[in-house]
């Protein structure tokens, strides 16, 4: 059995496409997913199954759909592949100044060929990117909120869902678990 971790696109977002993670959690059980857990309310679940990732996405998004009447997209990535993510991160947590921040977009495939220049448009320099596989992680030197690269992130639209490092983290966490 594969402990999965599942990241959902634009729910709970500024009162827009409300889900309940204890309705998510529900909706999740009754496909017959194993060990179901949530983890803040921003679509962020875990879970183990046998079934490949392609098929489980496309079947999660699809109940999801007919359950909430929304179609986020659903991103998934194993315990090990998220172990991955975190290994391959360019940035040193630890070593974060006052304001600076980690995220991380992971990507349901292979970025676009033009990803660096849609990053950087308008972008002062302060704030740093690094494309690895489905993944990018961004670290911000100023609040998001005033962040030309964050602002450029949005352009990835349905492509990607981003979370900060600590979220990444816990989630490993709570994937580190349900392994043992």
């Amino acid at each position: 059995m594969t402990v999965y971790i599942g990241l959902l696109r634009g729910i709970n977002v500024g009162g827009k496409n409300m889900v309940k993670m204890a309705e998510l959690k529900r909706v999740l059980e009754g496909m017959g997913l194993a060990g179901v857990k949530t983890y803040l309310q921003s679509g962020n679940f875990l879970f183990v199954s046998d079934e490949a990732a392609e098929l489980l996405a496309q079947r999660i998004r699809q109940e999801i759909e007919g359950t909430f009447g929304i179609a986020p997209s659903v991103m998934l990535r194993t315990a090990g592949e998220l172990e991955q993510i975190i290994d391959a991160c360019p940035y040193a947590a630890d070593s974060l100044r006052e304001g600076e921040s980690i995220q991380v977009s992971i990507l349901t495939e292979s970025p676009p060929e033009n990803i660096t220049e849609v990053l950087s448009a308008g972008q002062d320099g302060a704030d740093e990117f690094h494309i690895h596989g489905q993944e990018i992680y961004y670290l911000f030197r100023q609040s998001v909120l005033d962040s030309k690269l964050a602002s450029n992130v949005q352009k990835l639209g349905a492509l990607a869902t981003t979370r900060n490092w600590n979220t990444i983290v816990k989630l490993a966490e709570l994937a580190a678990t349900m392994r043992s």
